[in-house]
C-alpha cells in the first residue's frame, strides 16, 4: 500500500509514509530472520538500504541491518572522535531529549571508573535535532550550547569522554534508537550492537569479556 502511494510522490513529502514504509521493511526482515532465513533478511535490507539511502528511513534500515550482521565485523568509521587504536571502546549514542539516555549515566560512570585504567575508551556520539528544551527551534550554535549545558547537568561524571556531534555517525551506525550501545574490541571488531537502554548488570559482563 505504501509503495502504491509512492508512485505519485516522494517518500519524505509525507510525514506518515516514511513511518509506514520503514515499519514494513523492518517487520519483513524480522519475519525472514525468525524463519531462520538470516541471509535472505540481510540481502533484503541491503537492497532496501541502496534504494532508500537518500531518504529519512536510511538510518532505520541501517539499524536493522546492523542488528543482523554487524557483530563480528570491523566497526564503521567514527567522525569527530576516531576509535582508539589497540584499545576496546564503548560507544554510547545518545540524544539531548532522551530520558533513557540520562538513566544510563550512572552505569556509564561506573564502567568508566572500573575499566578506564584497563584501557576502555568511552565515546558518546550525539547529533543535532534542530531544537532545544520543549521543542524550541534552535540554530546549530544554540543547540550545541544546549548540548554542552545538558552534559554538565546529567553526565557530569563522564564529562571528559569525547562527545562528537555528527549526523553521519548516527547514519553509519544506524542509531535511530537512543541510546544505542556498541562494544568494539581492541582489534576494532564489533562485539555487541544493542539499540536501547541497558542496565549496569547487563552491560558490565559484556565489557568484561573484552579484557579476557
Amino acid at each position: 500500500m505504501t509503495l502504491a502511494q509512492l508512485k505519485g510522490r516522494k517518500l519524505d513529502d509525507d510525514k506518515l509514509l516514511p513511518l509506514a514504509l520503514g515499519a514494513a521493511i523492518e517487520v519483513q526482515a524480522q519475519v525472514l530472520a525468525a524463519r531462520g532465513e538470516r541471509s535472505a533478511a540481510v540481502d533484503f535490507l541491503t537492497k532496501e538500504l541502496a534504494t532508500h539511502r537518500a531518504t529519512s528511513i536510511r538510518i532505520r534500515i541501517q539499524k536493522n541491518l546492523h542488528m543482523l550482521s554487524l557483530e563480528g565485523k570491523p566497526a564503521p568509521k567514527l567522525e569527530g572522535a576516531p576509535l582508539p587504536a589497540g584499545r576496546p571502546a564503548l560507544l554510547f549514542f545518545w540524544a539531548h531529549w532522551c530520558p533513557d539516555c540520562k538513566m544510563m549515566a550512572p552505569a556509564l560512570a561506573r564502567l568508566k571508573k572500573e575499566y578506564a585504567a584497563k584501557g576502555l575508551a568511552i565515546i558518546a556520539p550525539t547529533q543535532r535535532y534542530g531544537y532545544t528544551r520543549r521543542g524550541q527551534d534552535a540554530a546549530p550554535a544554540v543547540e550545541d550550547e544546549y548540548i554542552a549545558a545538558l552534559r554538565k547537568e546529567h553526565y557530569a561524571e563522564i564529562l571528559d569522554v569525547p562527545a562528537p556531534i555528527n549526523e553521519e555517525n548516527f547514519r553509519a551506525y544506524g542509531a535511530s534508537t537512543t541510546p544505542t550501545l556498541v562494544l568494539i574490541d581492541a582489534q576494532g571488531i564489533v562485539r555487541m550492537y544493542h539499540p536501547g537502554e541497558m542496565t549496569y548488570a547487563e552491560l558490565e559482563p559484556r565489557v568484561r569479556q573484552l579484557f579476557r
